[in-house]
């Protein structure tokens, strides 16, 4: 009978450890999942933070440059004597927002987003107001001069007006068939070591600054003198990228104010030389297929794309 007893008792220790060891078991796979989300949360919010600064940084890009077009028709409006208010109402908004050292949300970021492009009404209609101010200025001159136009000077100063139409018409032309070749996109680091564009993708890690190197082709029609060369990088959601402070600016083509990224002055020769820009983003790029557009005289001359990884 104590045999059978210590045999019982022998077994029920056995339960208990079985069940202490489940239990052990359990609270360890318990703790590991709550690691593994712990660790999933982290990352998705250290991604979700990361993107909000790049979005971030590209909106305080653009406030910059809404900022430098409206002080433009600021500066051009009081000199003509209109009324400057409203748009320095407005610009002092633009640098308020600017200066402000809070972490914006994306939705805050999506709202100023879309008032920025509300802004480009409010800019063409002061391009109009400018239009109108210097048409007045100058019938108030000719009306202080006591100045009087017979038929003969107006029908004289139109003809002007075509002659130079027909001039400029004619450069635009010669313009559009001058092409860019071999061009060639490379990732410069900091060391200063340059990775040319191949099959293989681009690592921002890479990339302290971009470099777009490229001739324009011989063409012996094309009138000699000085050009504007545009280079525009397209991020992969069809934007351009530019910084103002780091020299991009707005051109116009085909009647539609566009930003490029940087932009050289040179003096055609026809003479094939190589034209090289460098750009620093300060920032990293967006993963995905960015274009380079080379425009000479607001006119497209050729394109090429790389990829970031």
């Amino acid at each position: 009978m104590n045999s059978n007893f210590e045999k019982e008792s022998s077994q029920k220790k056995d339960q208990g450890k079985n069940i202490i060891i489940i239990v052990l078991v359990l609270l360890v796979i318990i703790s590991g999942i709550k690691l593994y989300t712990d660790y999933v949360d982290r990352t998705k919010k250290t991604e979700e933070i990361l993107l909000l600064s790049t979005e971030n940084n590209e909106l305080n890009q653009r406030l910059d440059s809404v900022t430098y077009q409206l002080n433009l028709r600021i500066q051009e409006i009081e000199k003509l004597g209109g009324d400057i208010a409203a748009l320095e109402q407005v610009r002092d908004q633009l640098i308020a927002e600017r200066n402000s050292v809070r972490q914006r949300s994306a939705n805050e970021i999506a709202a100023l987003n879309k008032k920025i492009n509300s802004y480009s009404g409010l800019l063409e209609q002061k391009d109009q107001e400018i239009l109108e101010l210097r048409a007045m200025n100058q019938q108030l001159y000719a009306e202080n001069q006591d100045l009087k136009t017979t038929q003969a000077q107006i029908e004289e100063e139109v003809a002007q007006l075509n002659i130079q139409k027909e001039n400029l018409q004619a450069k635009v032309n010669v313009a559009s068939m001058l092409k860019a070749e071999n061009i060639e996109i490379a990732a410069v680091n900091s060391r200063g070591k340059e990775r040319v564009e191949t099959t293989k993708d681009f690592r921002n890690r890479q990339i302290e600054k971009i470099k777009v190197s490229f001739n324009l082709a011989d063409n012996k029609v094309a009138e000699k003198g000085p050009r504007n060369v545009y280079v525009q990088i397209m991020a992969p959601n069809s934007q351009p990228i530019f910084d103002v402070a780091k020299g991009s600016g707005t051109f116009r083509v085909n009647g539609a104010e566009q930003f490029y990224t940087v932009k050289q002055d040179i003096l055609f020769e026809n003479s094939g030389e190589t034209l090289t820009f460098f750009y620093e983003k300060g920032s990293d790029y967006t993963s995905g297929d960015h274009e380079v557009r080379i425009f000479v005289d607001n006119y497209l001359v050729g394109s090429k794309t790389f990829s970031v990884k």
